[in-house]
């Protein structure tokens, strides 16, 4: 059943219902086919993503004058949060195309915000955010990747890993060394898909999320012109640090989504599976699963949306992001393995969705920093003398 929403705005109240609707006619219809197909050829939904930027439902959170919608980050997730309860690939391509943009909206001059970011947020272009490599993940710090001068251009050499849209993508907001400083020595550009030197390798063969596509990114010294260096020299580390507050509360809402779609197929099957001459929703033990599942949805919600309104109210966040992160996929990972359980044997079956859901689930545990380090930022802030 549909999530029970209390809006800011009417705006937020119609944004819903077109979200809802464009979810009804154009990703359930279609998603279990691509995921199926995805797990074992090249199937990515850009389509898709076109519907909805079309919409508007892709550049939300960014300011109306530069092309986004001028939404608070409060209605934003929960737009997420529909998206991804319908396909969660999608869901986190949404999260990652906001995510491309955020370097130039909160950094760039505003020569590079009038020019890139018109582009950016149109609904018709789709980003990649090239931060992580093969031997870089949490430790962005350690990222090989390099830019180096060439007159007032850059030449970018390296590979970037687990990119989603790589090879789809529109642009690349790419981070790379242009100092041997450690962590100040980082810098970011955005690259045209299209740019010389760029190519890819095969996609990721992945247990769920076929439908995004992930590969390493490969930069045989791509040009990037000089106006396509966002940001202060060296301050990369500290922008993407910042950009990931931003993105973890996009895969909260993703899991939130996603544990929201398995407790509604797990209720349903259990008010109409019949054992012993009555429903299995009627044995309490079974009815307080559910209930649990339930709580945990809504808690994950909850915890979400309060590090939105803080972020929307000009307020630190960043320690209320990382919890949002850690709750909101640590309760999907347990929802989806719950509805395995309320469905029984039908549950290990692909005839229903749960299965996929599971299999999503465990990935959101994963990326935008490991639920370890979303601790280690929890426990840091908690105790600053750590």
């Amino acid at each position: 059943m549909p999530a029970t929403r209390l809006m800011p705005t009417e705006i937020g109240d119609d944004l819903i219902e077109l979200t809802r609707s464009i979810c009804e006619k154009s990703l359930r219809p279609v998603v279990d086919d691509v995921e199926a197909r995805a797990e074992h050829e090249e199937v990515f939904p850009r389509e898709v993503f076109r519907t909805l930027g079309r919409a508007g439902l892709l550049s939300l959170p960014y300011p109306e004058e530069l092309g986004g919608g001028a939404q608070p980050y409060e209605v934003y997730l929960q737009v997420v949060e529909e998206i991804a309860s319908a396909w969660a690939a999608v869901g986190v391509g949404v999260s990652v195309h906001s995510l491309t943009a955020y370097a130039v909206h909160t950094f760039g001059s505003p020569e590079q915000q009038e020019a890139l970011l018109p582009d950016m947020l149109s609904g018709e272009q789709l980003g990649a955010y090239a931060l992580s490599e093969p031997l870089a993940g949490s430790d962005i710090a350690a990222m090989t990747t390099r830019a180096v001068p060439d007159g007032e251009d850059w030449l970018i050499r390296g590979r970037k890993a687990w990119i989603s849209h790589a090879g789809h993508a529109d642009y690349y907001t790419t981070f790379a060394r242009t100092s041997d400083d450690g962590g100040r020595g980082v810098s970011c550009f955005v690259v045209p898909g299209d740019a010389p030197g760029l190519s890819f390798a095969a996609p990721e063969k992945k247990m769920g999320l076929h439908g995004d596509t992930v590969r390493e990114v490969i930069f045989e010294d791509v040009p990037v012109t000089g106006d396509r260096q966002v940001g202060e020299l060296g301050r990369g580390v500290p922008m993407a640090l910042a950009g990931l507050d931003a993105g973890r509360l996009g895969i909260a809402a993703v899991a939130t989504g996603l544990a929201q779609a398995a407790l509604d197929v797990a209720a349903r099957y259990a008010g109409e599976r019949e054992q012993f001459g009555r429903t299995i929703a009627s044995n309490q033990g079974l009815a307080f699963l559910l209930a649990d599942m339930q709580a945990a949805v809504m808690s994950a919600r909850a915890t979400y949306l309060q590090a939105a309104r803080l972020r929307d109210a000009g307020r630190p966040f960043g320690t209320e992001a990382a919890a949002a992160k850690l709750v909101a996929t640590d309760a999907a990972m347990q929802v989806t393995t719950d509805a395995i359980q309320v469905l029984g044997g039908a549950g290990f079956t692909e005839d229903f969705p749960v299965a996929r859901y599971f299999r999503e689930a465990k990935v959101t545990q994963i990326f935008e920093g490991t639920n370890q380090i979303q601790r280690l930022v929890i426990s840091r802030n908690l105790l600053p003398s750590l």
